[in-house]
């Protein structure tokens, strides 16, 4: 049972964290001693060097051939629950979002296991029941950190990829492009198997640069995207008129294998058959991932993986780990010494990069009331409900199968908030889970021990 000295141990754990993100946010918005260029470069120190040095010192730490493999197989199904979910929402859904899906994954899967979750269920629990925690963070920092860092390096190289596309797709000046719109008329093809011709006539300022600049379409783009490129532009009046050949082997822009050129002279008195707005910039854009864009994304991201130290330090310390146990080998101390002189801090400044970003916000509850509910739902409700299921599923009973539900409703983890500021992707809906996850984590673990306890 809980009683005050546990609680005592708990807010000893926590309230160190509030008070060095107080002397952040104060340092910013009453004191001016940071600007903004400065916090976020307090933000990189802790992404590069502070969060993996801490993910190498407490892997390194662990005995790996003494894991409850049943637990953590609880908690790798339910997180691979909530990421298949998500996936088929973001590809299948109207309103799906890969953006979202990675904030709801940081939101419903990653805790604070290690600041409140081991002296909270040790002392729930009993102190046989740390060690399962300790596994816990292990496995965030090998697996569930990497994966999460692989989805924020691609969903930026994706973002990246289709804006250079986008921008290399034609080369009219900024003013042309706005108005160059049109009607497009298809000419020759009856169904989708068949070959067509589309004439696309655009409305813009007749100019002899105009014309010239349209055929250059994607000219280093061409043969590794396949976009469906205009062959022919004529000047009438204040019209261009572009003819496309469009081969029946396609499927979308971003597949075409063949892409030909075809003229077609203008009979002033041919009636239209059918007609329908298009914007012409944005049909040399793909629709869809082509293989050739997702080889070129998914080697950006391995690049970055590779030149990033948060994707090898826990594969590192795992290592060392598995080295020390086999055949007791100690760290040196100058090792020891040089990893943990950073890595002591790592939590201290995940926390004063958090006051910083707040202090750096008009209102304390950066995302609104309506996503901090929806955060808080994600945290609390959603996250343990999943992960009762995998549990009872892989089979986890007893004390272990309550000990994996209460620590899936602790509050939101400090790590994810510090990536989702570098790539800068809803920090404002993960920063207020932090900070008002932890004031109402207490009573909720709580309520959930009791519950479990009937």
């Amino acid at each position: 049972m809980i009683g005050i000295k546990d609680l005592y141990s708990v807010l000893t754990a926590v309230v160190p964290l509030y008070v060095t993100m107080f002397l952040a946010y104060a340092s910013v918005k009453w004191w001016n001693i940071f600007t903004p260029e400065q916090c976020a470069g307090i933000n990189r120190f802790v992404a590069i060097f502070a969060v993996p040095l801490l993910s190498f010192e407490f892997v390194s730490r662990i005995n790996p051939y003494k894991m409850d493999l049943l637990f953590l197989a609880a908690d790798g199904v339910s997180k691979i629950l909530i990421l298949v979910v998500l996936f088929c929402w973001a590809n299948f859904s109207k309103t799906g979002s890969l953006d979202w899906s990675i904030t709801l994954f940081s939101l419903s899967t990653l805790p604070n296991t290690l600041v409140m979750g081991i002296p909270l269920l040790k002392s729930m629990y009993g102190d046989d029941k740390e060690y399962l925690m300790i596994q816990v963070v292990v496995l965030q920092c090998i697996i569930w950190y990497t994966l999460l860092l692989f989805l924020f390096e691609y969903r930026e190289t994706r973002t990246s990829v289709f804006s250079k596309f986008k921008e290399s797709s034609f080369s009219l000046p900024e003013r042309e492009k706005e108005n160059f719109k049109g009607t497009a008329e298809k000419v020759g093809g009856n169904c989708s198997s068949e070959d067509e011709v589309i004439n696309v006539i655009a409305t813009t300022p007749s100019s002899q640069q105009t014309a010239q600049n349209v055929n250059k379409i994607a000219p280093d783009q061409s043969q590794r995207f396949k976009p469906m490129v205009a062959a022919s532009v004529e000047g009438e009046r204040n019209e261009l008129h572009l003819f496309i050949w469009r081969c029946g082997c396609c499927i979308s822009p971003a597949t075409c294998e063949s892409v030909q050129a075809g003229q077609r002279e203008e009979s002033s008195g041919k009636a239209v058959a059918s007609e329908k707005q298009a914007d012409v910039e944005n049909s040399s854009i793909p629709s869809s991932l082509s293989s050739a864009m997702l080889l070129k994304i998914l080697r950006k991201v391995w690049f970055k993986l590779v030149r990033n130290p948060n994707s090898y330090s826990s594969l590192l310390g795992l290592s060392w780990a598995l080295v020390s146990c086999r055949w007791d080998i100690k760290k040196p101390q100058i090792m020891e010494n040089s990893v943990t002189i950073l890595s002591s801090a790592g939590l201290g400044m995940a926390m004063f990069s958090l006051g910083l970003f707040m202090a750096l916000q008009p209102r304390i509850i950066a995302c609104g009331t309506k996503l901090a509910l929806y955060g808080m739902l994600a945290r609390f409700i959603t996250g343990p409900a999943l992960m009762a299921i995998a549990s009872v599923v892989v089979g986890l009973r007893g004390t272990a199968l309550k000990v994996s539900i209460v620590q899936a409703a602790l509050p939101q983890g400090i790590v994810p908030f510090v990536f989702s500021r570098e790539y800068n992707l809803h920090p404002d809906v993960l920063s207020t889970a932090v900070i008002f996850g932890m004031i109402v984590s207490l009573p909720i673990t709580i309520l959930y021990y009791i519950l479990l306890g009937i």
